[in-house]
């Protein structure tokens, strides 16, 4: 049974995702119902692979199974509520489930608003509330291109590798070309033809400033062809003297690294935690839902004003202004996707978390990668630049 709007006045605010709606629910007063499409409502046809070739490749979409039901509820609630809030994800899918769902219950422009934010806390969505949008049909039209594709290069391919090849296998839009990739470059690796080369390297002892014996160690730049060049050399060099020429002092600095990124968090957590790249997004999607992490999906390397103005504050309570180094990180890929920032935590002063053993030990790697940990401050003595 659907859940009832009171009247007309009702604001109803649509997710993709029920552990989010919760968490949101918290937030808006009595006037809004949040209610979750459990992701996508609709996919592709099965039949023709539910593309119209035809006629210009037209996208011929149903209504899943398993979401005809969740339809059906959220169509009710439209006619009891004055106003429709699609809130789900500011990426390619979110913007193509909120098209879905406006298609789908037949929206209308005058009672419908697009709402986006990078993290679930009560200041983002009331933002969110009080600057909404239009949907993005670019991002829709990027989202149905590549599901079209992956349609048409799957099922065409896949079947002549389960014939030729082995069963089971797939052929996809992506897997295709960065399997390509990777048996040229092998074919470059069992193609090339190694060249033996010889360095000279020398261990000197001198006495040092203070009187002491010390090893100072050099190397020849440059190399020999062969054993036979190197040895000649060697013994012109058996009676020679050396000189120190020039002595260069330069001080030793280390910046933190960049705030993380979908792609670096992934790293990380594989090489520290030992996660698979199905797991840490699973966890970290958990962590966004219940609003303790910004969006999980982002090239960004950059922090909001307000999230940096938090840390600061927080280090300058903590240990003092002469702590505090701000900086400014840019991303290096081109067409990186900067819709949202980095991904941190959403309360800076929250240094930990409840939740599972592996949500607690993501959202401890995020927090360290955000804000540095006071004994390292402590220890170090000198400034600690806050991630932007």
């Amino acid at each position: 049974m659907a859940q009832k709007a009171k009247d007309k006045e009702m604001n109803l605010v649509i997710v993709e995702s029920p552990a989010k709606a919760k968490t949101i629910e918290k937030f808006l007063g009595k006037d809004f119902l949040v209610k979750s499409s459990y992701g996508h409502i609709r996919d592709l046809a099965k039949k023709d692979y539910g593309v119209d070739v035809n006629k210009g490749y037209e996208p011929q979409y149903v209504v899943s199974v398993d979401k005809k039901e969740v339809v059906r509820e959220l169509k009710s609630l439209v006619k009891q509520s004055g106003m429709i809030w699609l809130a789900s994800d500011e990426d390619r899918e979110g913007e193509a489930i909120a098209w879905h769902l406006s298609e789908v219950l037949e929206l209308t422009p005058e009672n419908t608003k697009r709402i986006v934010f990078h993290e679930i806390t009560k200041e983002a969505i009331l933002n969110a509330i009080k600057s909404p949008r239009q949907i993005d049909q670019n991002l829709v039209d990027a989202q149905q291109a590549r599901r079209v594709l992956d349609r048409l290069v799957g099922f065409e391919l896949s079947p002549v590798l389960w014939k030729k090849v082995k069963p089971s296998l797939s052929a996809g839009r992506v897997q295709s070309v960065a399997v390509r990739i990777l048996v040229e470059r092998e074919r470059e690796i069992f193609g090339f033809e190694a060249e033996s080369s010889f360095r000279v390297t020398a261990r000197f002892l001198i006495e040092n400033e203070e009187g002491k014996k010390q090893e100072v160690r050099a190397e020849l730049n440059q190399r020999f062809k062969t054993e036979k060049a190197a040895t000649a050399f060697l013994e012109t060099c058996a009676q020679s003297t050396f000189e120190v020429d020039q002595v260069t002092r330069k001080p030793l600095t280390k910046s933190p690294a960049a705030p993380f990124t979908t792609s670096t968090l992934q790293q990380e957590a594989a090489r520290k935690l030992g996660f698979s790249v199905g797991q840490t997004m699973s966890v970290a999607q958990r962590l966004y839902e219940a609003g303790k992490i910004t969006y999980m999906r982002t090239d960004s390397v950059n922090l909001a004003d307000a999230a940096v103005g938090l840390a600061v504050e927080q280090i300058k309570n903590e240990m003092g202004s002469e702590y505090v180094q701000v900086r400014k990180y840019k991303t290096k890929s081109k067409g990186a996707q900067e819709a949202h920032e980095a991904i941190r935590p959403t309360y800076l002063n929250q240094p930990a978390v409840s939740g599972s053993a592996a949500e607690q030990k993501l959202y401890d790697l995020i927090y360290k990668r955000t804000m540095p940990r006071k004994w390292r401050m402590r220890r170090l003595r000198k400034p600690v630049s806050t991630s932007r």
